[in-house]
């Protein structure tokens, strides 16, 4: 798919690692209307902090983006060279500065290596072509094993409106807004302010779902463009069901990707749905599913195949939300491990262990209390978490 007015490019610049593609540039031919959620970890990268103020204007024409520094606790310099940057694309692209967002991924701590994007960025603006987004999703990749791409489309009106979506991000992934990175473009026709209430609510049901490993990046960030080119009706606040759709079909792009990520969770070999359902309310059901889907021994236990319901249990219990343990029931796909608070009986745990030898794996918590129920999507924990980690920096 190929969204008219917008075109990519990546490079390979040599930031961290030589012959690898890490500098990426996402492009409208016109200014348009752009939307972002970002971290709401209160140490953030320089990308983060620019990008937010210049989001304020809810318009934009380039996306910069790198692998191999993320320009996080950088001070100054950092900053400084984060302008540098912006200044070097919006001079090729003969746009107004304020026009570019920046977004990095890597390594904290690290300055970035101001040289490679003096030198690559002729070649990267060159490289301008509509097909070339699958090599941005390339670019900023970090300790993900595969790209993470996304194409949709829905008729609004009379109009056929198309998404193109991408992502990274494999560990320290437990957004909260929103390392983990998303780029949306869209030819839809948005006002600004309906764009950043659709992003934000399809984020929070999306995004804010998942989790690797319980850490929330410096860099976390979700931008959608929208250049208007569909030329369906205009979505803003006097037309509601275009909106409602709208909101529907970029939730689906941001659902797909988001479970993309949870597949390609650092050395995962299982992905995992926690459902929580029966719960007074939304909220509580969240942050009990949020707090099973982040337990270190809940997560071990997947990966050894081991029905051990017992630390599911546990995580329930030390959730904080209020529930009677003698009315639950917990089951692994259609097995029922638990009833009532106890344990069914042998045979239903060696029918769950028989479930966990599957890759995908879905918990079902029913508290009986309430009508309240949410879904957290996460992965297991293996020995090869710890070794991608351990080595991370070498």
């Amino acid at each position: 798919m190929e969204i008219k007015g917008f075109f990519s490019s990546a490079v390979a610049a040599g930031i961290r690692y030589k012959d690898r593609l890490d500098l990426g540039l996402i492009y409208s031919d016109t200014p348009a209307v752009t939307a972002g959620v970002f971290t709401r970890n209160q140490v953030k990268a320089a990308p983060v902090i620019i990008d937010q103020k210049r989001l304020k204007l809810g318009r934009a024409q380039a996306i910069l983006v790198n692998s191999g520094s993320a320009n996080a606790c950088t001070g100054k310099e950092g900053m400084d060279k984060a302008f540098t940057t912006s200044s070097l694309l919006s001079s090729r692209l003969k746009i107004d500065d304020e026009m570019v967002l920046l977004s990095s991924t890597g390594v904290i701590g690290e300055q970035l290596n101001l040289g490679a994007f003096r030198n690559s960025m002729d070649e990267l603006v060159r490289g301008l072509s509509e097909d070339n987004f699958k090599k941005v999703a390339n670019a900023i990749m970090t300790t993900d094993t595969v790209p993470k791409l996304v194409s949709h489309s829905v008729t609004i009106g009379d109009h056929e409106v198309k998404f193109m979506g991408m992502a990274k991000g494999a560990g320290m992934i437990m957004p909260n807004m929103a390392t983990m990175l998303s780029f949306v473009i869209t030819d839809a026709q948005i006002s600004f302010p309906e764009l950043q209430d659709c992003l934000r609510q399809a984020t929070a049901r999306t995004f804010n779902r998942i989790t690797i490993d319980g850490d929330t990046s410096t860099n976390d960030m979700v931008l959608v463009m929208a250049n208007g080119t569909a030329s369906n009706a205009w979505i803003d606040e006097d037309n509601p069901l275009e909106k409602q759709i709208f909101q529907d079909n970029l939730e689906a792009v941001l659902k797909d990707l988001a479970l993309q990520i949870v597949n390609d969770g650092e050395g995962a070999s299982k992905c995992i749905t926690i459902r929580v359902c029966g719960a007074r309310t939304e909220k509580d059901a969240e942050l009990m599913a949020r707090t099973v889907a982040n337990s270190p021994l809940v997560k071990t236990a997947f990966f050894g195949e081991d029905a051990n319901w017992g630390r599911i249990l546990m995580a329930m219990g030390r959730s904080g939300v209020r529930f009677d343990p003698e009315n639950i029931d917990v089951a692994i796909g259609d097995v029922v491990l638990v009833r009532d608070g106890l344990a069914v009986d042998e045979k239903a745990e060696k029918d769950a262990t028989k479930l966990l030898k599957e890759r995908n794996i879905v918990v079902c918590i029913d508290l009986k209390d309430g009508v309240g129920c949410e879904e957290m999507y996460t992965c297991d924990f293996s020995l090869d978490y710890i070794k991608i980690n351990a080595d991370y920096r070498s």
